[in-house]
């Protein structure tokens, strides 16, 4: 019987693969006009139905793929009818407020997330953001753990997607454009993701061939979307690494409504934990808010507002940093004197009027200021000197350097100033006319640069003064004196005062309909983007650029739940400031825009496993770019050549695994394949900065079968060394050395003392809606994980060395979390 009893197994285990029993999954809680919940209330839906329990909380599965009228009763309330139309596997939260004294609740009609499958975006909960937060908690937390998003600093909110560098990506806030600091070169001087996740209601996420409304960058788009509340509540989070509350209110008409949040961030736990000791004082806080008022049912007005205040003082005070192999152990030992002095300040202020003509058209007015003061401020001697670890075991000396190979210092100095006021007025629109959506837009943009670079650096070795590399004056003391000129190593010194004016304008056609039995998708649009370059000194220059771009998907009619993509076209980047800008500070206003002719099929299969549903999303992708503007990268900071002296290419393939491994969680897991390559001048073709070939990304949730308040995740990520491990003014060209792989893995324990669905005996729980008690490790493994080197020379046998940077080992946190 036993062969037999493992054959049934099998057979059950493959069944859930043959695209059996497709259905979607309706879930919420169902309140009354005082937002208690109500039990016993008759669900009802074709042939199924079910009731709300105690708390008010059901759960019904439906039919996919055509309208379901879903019924809501109840003795003492009205009815509620409710029209669902989604897609296999999808869940959605419904929680309909029932009302003794008011008319029957017209018919709704939702429809399912189709737009994550053929736009190819890919919809995050909100819920997972805030509970995974990470060592950078934010939206970019999670964004690490997709495919073709590689982030190798868990101090850094920067990202890259397929092959482009941080400059790359378009994110958005309720459709306004949020920007990345200008001068912050290195991860722990990063402050707050400009996103609170607090008060995030939707998430969206494109790695690629994305629609023309999003705007002009080569690589990804970010598009968030802030909640508008619908009644009273108070939200809060304390951990060691700082703190955030959010409370959101509606007033009695419904007419106003608002969140807002404050956010306190001191990184010193994590920072404390570096090489290099020293006194580090890293705060950061924000304090964000959006606001709406409905006049009229047809016409409403939004607010979003954000203050930032991110200060970076930091004084070293010495470091070890032990490498090489066991055989041959090496150690660098620096002594420091000076300090450093960061801030970053920022002010957004964005109003939007909304004005629904009728139920097919909408138009919509933006007007946005982006205020940004930055200034980088440091005198730093480091003294050092390399040399051989002792090694013998036992000894009293072990681990401390014997003989040292070579010595010298460092005497570095900045003096940088930016402000920068960015003003946007944009008209957009949207019509609807049967199946077909049409959408517009006109927007104007004035960025108004005002830029002091002063920043230098002096290297000597053994008392010797290393002259810049290419100079021409070769050194060769002590051997022979010198004669040439004394000039500091790398000398930097511009003061800019830049205009750009921009007018971009798009327009495009998206339509849903049916070729034969199967449900097609078809989208076309284009746009044009228009920038004139002025300023002190600066000759103007006016450049002009036509972007069109299409995707069409197919869902053919079969019994496996599949869904084809395909997306492309040509897509721009025009310069920003920072692109403008070369090494040595000069602004050359006829840089191009870089251009990328891009394309990307993609794959989603959804199916049933364990009778839950999984998806498989696959998607492979290529680039050709030409008119590309060279740079280098070090930690988070780019360096433009300002020249369009270049073309590259980029392919790869993404695959994503997703789906219930554990019932009632999400988890999934993400592998990523990149190639890119650049060729400068037609030297010929080397990997490029962000050249990461493989990814590989896991976040996966669990609890305690027999105590489910007991809950763990795990965000694990492991990434290949890019190129960069070598000095930041080699010919890359002759430096092809990659940085040491990037492995971490993040794990959280959390226990739910207080949950909204469960009554307590205890008084004072009652005074919480949610309280969750949890503890982090980050780095788990305390894997030594490096971003940068640093390069040091041994005046003798001119030989250098790279000393690895190395990022945060294994942090732990205590986070409390609570809802009121």
């Amino acid at each position: 019987m036993k062969p037999y009893f493992h054959l049934v197994r099998l057979i059950l285990l493959i069944l859930p693969f043959l695209g059996w029993a497709q259905t979607a999954t309706i879930k919420g809680i169902i309140l009354d006009d005082a937002n208690i919940p109500i039990p016993n209330v008759s669900i009802k839906a074709d042939e199924t139905g079910t009731t709300t329990n105690d708390n008010g909380f059901y759960e019904l599965k439906i039919s996919i793929h055509k309208d379901i009228s879903v019924e809501f009763t109840h003795i003492a309330y009205k009815r509620i009818v409710a029209v669902f139309n989604l897609k296999n596997g999808q869940t959605v939260e419904f929680n309909p407020v029932m009302n003794l004294n008011v008319e029957q609740i017209a018919t709704v009609v939702i429809h399912g997330n189709q737009r994550q499958s053929v736009e190819g975006v890919t919809t995050i909960p909100p819920a997972l953001i805030r509970t995974i937060k990470g060592a950078q908690p934010g939206v970019e937390n999670i964004l690490k753990t997709l495919p073709g998003v590689n982030i190798s600093n868990e101090l850094s909110t920067q990202y890259s997607v397929r092959g482009g560098n941080f400059d790359e990506n378009l994110v958005y806030v309720n459709e306004i454009e949020v920007y990345r600091p200008f001068l912050v070169r290195s991860g722990q001087q990063e402050g707050l993701s400009f996103v609170n996740t607090d008060l995030v209601q939707n998430v969206d996420f494109s790695a690629g061939g994305f629609q023309a409304k999003y705007g002009d960058k080569l690589s990804s788009v970010l598009d968030i979307t802030y909640r508008n509340p619908i009644k009273f509540g108070i939200n809060a989070d304390i951990s060691l690494l700082g703190g955030s509350i959010s409370a959101e209110a509606v007033s009695k008409d419904s007419k106003l409504s608002g969140i807002i949040g404050l956010r306190y961030r001191d990184n010193s736990l994590v920072l404390n934990s570096l090489e290099t000791e020293g006194n580090i004082m890293p705060v950061f806080a924000d304090i964000q808010t959006y606001l709406t008022y409905k006049f009229t049912d047809k016409f409403q007005v939004d607010f979003l507002g954000n203050i930032s205040s991110n200060k970076y003082n930091f004084q070293p005070q010495n470091r070890q940093t032990n490498f090489g192999t066991l055989a041959d152990p090496m150690a660098l030992l620096v002594y420091y004197e000076g300090q450093e002095k960061d801030a970053y300040n920022t002010y957004v202020g964005a109003f939007k009027a909304n004005y629904f003509a009728n139920e097919d058209l909408t138009l919509k007015l933006i007007a946005s200021t982006y205020h940004t003061t930055e200034e980088e401020y440091f005198d730093i001697l480091a003294q050092y000197r390399l040399g051989e670890v002792n090694s013998n075991i036992g000894d009293e000396n072990l681990g401390e350097v014997e003989f040292s190979e070579g010595i010298g210092s460092q005497l570095t100095h900045a003096r940088n100033d930016l402000d920068a006021l960015i003003t946007t007025i944009e008209h957009k629109g949207d019509y609807q006319m049967d199946d077909n959506t049409f959408e517009w837009s006109i927007k104007y943009t004035h960025e108004d640069i005002r830029d002091r670079l002063v920043e230098w650096e002096v290297i000597d070795s053994a008392g010797f003064s290393i002259n810049p590399p290419k100079q021409g004056f070769f050194n060769d003391q002590p051997y022979q004196p010198y004669q040439g000129p004394l000039v500091a190593f790398q000398n930097i010194r511009a003061t800019n005062y830049v205009q750009i004016d921009r007018f971009q304008a798009y327009a495009q056609w998206s339509k849903r309909s049916e070729l034969g039995n199967n449900e097609v998708f078809y989208n076309f649009g284009v746009r044009a983007h228009n920038w004139t370059v002025n300023g002190d000194g600066i000759e103007s220059k006016s450049q002009t650029v036509f972007s069109p771009r299409a995707q069409f998907a197919i869902k053919p009619d079969w019994n496996k739940d599949m869904l084809f993509r395909l997306a492309g076209g040509v897509y721009y980047q025009p310069p920003f400031y920072r692109e403008l800008r070369d090494s040595s500070g000069t602004v050359r206003p006829d840089v191009k825009a870089q251009k990328s002719l891009h394309l990307v099929l993609g794959n989603e299969y959804s199916f049933k496993m364990w009778d839950r549903p999984f998806k498989l999303v696959s998607e492979a992708y290529y680039k050709h770019m030409t008119d590309v503007n060279p740079y280098t990268l070090e930690n988070v900071r780019i360096r433009y050549r300002a020249t369009n002296n270049a073309k590259a290419y980029a392919y790869g393939v993404d695959l994503r695994l997703n789906g219930e491994f554990v019932p009632g969680t999400e988890s999934w897991f993400s592998f990523g394949y990149l190639k890119t390559e650049e060729n400068i001048e037609e030297q010929g073709y080397i990997a490029r900065p962000t050249d990461q070939r493989l990814k590989f990304g896991v976040l996966f949730q669990d609890y305690v079968p027999n105590i489910p308040e007991l809950k763990v995740y795990l965000n694990l990520v492991y990434n290949t060394g890019v190129p960069g491990g070598s000095p930041s003014y080699a010919d890359p060209y002759e430096y092809q050395n990659r940085l040491r792989d990037y492995k971490r893995a993040d794990v959280g324990f959390s226990y739910v003392i207080v949950d909204g669905n469960k009554t307590h005996n205890a008084k004072w729980k009652n005074a919480f809606k949610e309280l969750t008690i949890g503890v982090e490790v980050f780095n788990m493994f305390d894997v030594q994980n490096s971003i940068t080197n640093t390069w040091v020379r041994d005046v003798y046998s001119k030989r250098q060395y790279a000393i690895p940077n190395y990022l945060s080992p294994r942090v732990f946190n205590v986070r409390v979390s609570m809802r009121f």
